[in-house]
């Protein structure tokens, strides 16, 4: 008999760790905890149960005998899940409360990346608006100007000039566009240079990284436009060349990882690390405690190895083995509602969207029209991601097959990999 897991999270992010643990046969049963009705065509179940409501889903990982569970998004993370399910004596696969605070506070991983020299733009940290606006002025512009906590990955300015530096200052203090988010506040030095996501599967001090992918974060082509939770990825990333992912590897996450196990806050689970190549080497944007999304569903559809029998290894302390397609490259477009990321319209009718056996659709916010159809129901709807020889021909491909669609109420990206062209 194989396992049954249960996925905490509802987006594309989910779907892509739900279809790959099905695709293993250590995994027969996967239940996404809410999940989304698109979900449900992969042979993956949902079961609508809120990912903030603990004792709900301890109780329903009891009743139906679940072997572990895979936290998906940061919020119950931080929020501790991992540590509640620990206490109901359930193996949950993800980082406990106080190793969460990688990504819960900006301000907590600037501190541990000081403690042990590893490379990350120079940084104030204030909880004062007349300060921070004072070494704004001092400081000048291109500046980086980061809400402490989370804010969904929109709690970030870079500002070209003086003016949006203030103005993103004052949303943060005045006005409390992140809530809690905004009591205090990062101000970084800008970075120039390609950005990459790195993530890795950690035990305590043993990590296991996995191919590298870049996500594009504005709204529009030739990255115009705000800041949205990413728009689409893609993997490999030829002009990112490996000295610089192994010197990455080096001076980043195995400190990183080392670091917080000899502080006492031992992480397990996916560690992302946002990273920048500049000039001066490789340099840490942020850190995430979770997959980031969207590079998730181009990163793990090169998986070739059992992702449930990887994981379980984990949990149980033993060595897990993950092996990658190092020969192709994937790539996935996201499709958004209207005025997404400030002012999202839900409700457009989701095309069927014909794909081969190297494409996949996942889904992340939809809604089931109630005929059989599905609905957008969030700013980032779904993601078309399709596996090539080389970035060109998956851009071609997932084009070819997005480009001839009734996308009314959506828009998205025409240029996802284009770094990679140049």
């Amino acid at each position: 008999m194989g396992q049954k897991v249960l996925v905490i999270g509802s987006g594309a992010r989910e779907h892509a760790i739900a279809h790959t643990l099905l695709k293993g046969s250590s995994v027969d049963e996967v239940t996404v905890a809410p999940g989304n009705p698109g979900m449900v065509g992969d042979g993956i179940r949902i079961t609508q149960l809120s990912q903030s409501n603990h004792a709900a889903l301890i109780e329903f990982v009891q009743q139906n005998g679940y072997d572990w569970v895979f936290v998906g998004p940061e919020v119950p993370l931080i929020e501790g899940i991992v540590d509640d399910f620990a206490k109901a004596g359930i193996k949950a696969f993800g980082p406990n409360k106080a190793a969460a605070q990688i990504e819960g506070s900006k301000d907590f991983a600037k501190q541990l990346m000081a403690r042990h020299n590893i490379p990350t733009a120079k940084y104030q940290t204030f909880s004062d608006l007349e300060l921070a606006k004072e070494y704004a002025n001092e400081h000048g512009a291109p500046i980086v100007i980061k809400a402490d906590g989370l804010a969904a990955g929109k709690g970030v300015t870079v500002a070209m000039d003086l003016h949006t530096a203030i103005r993103a200052l004052e949303d943060i203090f005045v006005d409390h566009r992140f809530g809690s988010a905004g009591a205090k506040v990062v101000i970084e030095d800008f970075l120039e240079g390609q950005e990459f996501s790195l993530m890795s599967f950690v035990n305590g001090t043993e990590f296991w990284p996995m191919p590298i992918s870049q996500d594009h974060k504005r709204a529009h082509d030739g990255d115009e436009g705000p800041n949205t939770g990413g728009m689409g990825a893609y993997s490999p990333v030829p002009q990112i060349p490996q000295s610089v992912i192994d010197e990455a590897i080096d001076t980043i996450v195995r400190p990183t990882v080392e670091g917080m196990a000899e502080e006492g806050t031992p992480f397990t689970g996916i560690l992302y690390a946002g990273l920048i190549a500049t000039a001066n080497g490789p340099k840490v944007i942020e850190f995430n405690a979770r997959f980031g999304d969207p590079e998730t569903e181009v990163v793990l559809p090169k998986l070739t190895s059992d992702l449930g029998a990887g994981i379980s290894e984990i949990l149980n302390g033993g060595t897990p083995e993950f092996t990658w397609d190092e020969t192709n490259a994937t790539l996935g477009v996201v499709l958004a509602s209207k005025g997404y990321p400030e002012h999202v319209i839900k409700g457009a009718r989701v095309p069927e969207i014909p794909v081969d056996e190297d494409s996949h659709v996942y889904y992340a916010g939809v809604v089931s029209d109630g005929k059989g159809g599905l609905v957008a129901d969030s700013g980032r709807v779904l993601l078309v991601e399709t596996s090539a020889p080389d970035i060109k021909s998956a851009q071609d491909k997932v084009y070819s097959i997005i480009d001839k669609l009734d996308w009314r109420g959506m828009f998205y990206r025409h240029d996802i990999g284009f770094k990679a062209l140049k």
